[in-house]
C-alpha cells in the first residue's frame, strides 16, 4: 500500500505498529471497537496492512477499496 499511495502523490503517515507498544496500543484501540475489523477477526486475521483516514474516519483494507475511495 505504501508503494501504490507514493506512486500516486498520495501523503500518508506510514506507522509500523511493531515499532513500540504505544504503535500496537493505538492500533489495537481502533480495531477491536471497529465494525470494519468484524470480519477480518473472525476469520482469525489481525487487518494489517490497513490504511487509516482521517484519525479513523475510515479504514481501507485493499488497493481497490483505496482506488475507489479516492476515484482513481
Amino acid at each position: 500500500m505504501k508503494e501504490f499511495l507514493s506512486e500516486n502523490n498520495i501523503e500518508f503517515l506510514y506507522i509500523d505498529i511493531t515499532d513500540s507498544m504505544l504503535n500496537l496500543k493505538r492500533f489495537l484501540k481502533y480495531r477491536d471497537i471497529r465494525p470494519e475489523f468484524d470480519e477480518i477477526k473472525k476469520s482469525g486475521g489481525i487487518g494489517l496492512p490497513c490504511v487509516m483516514v482521517n484519525k479513523g474516519e475510515h479504514f481501507i483494507f485493499d488497493q481497490a477499496e483505496i482506488e475507489k475511495f479516492i476515484n482513481i
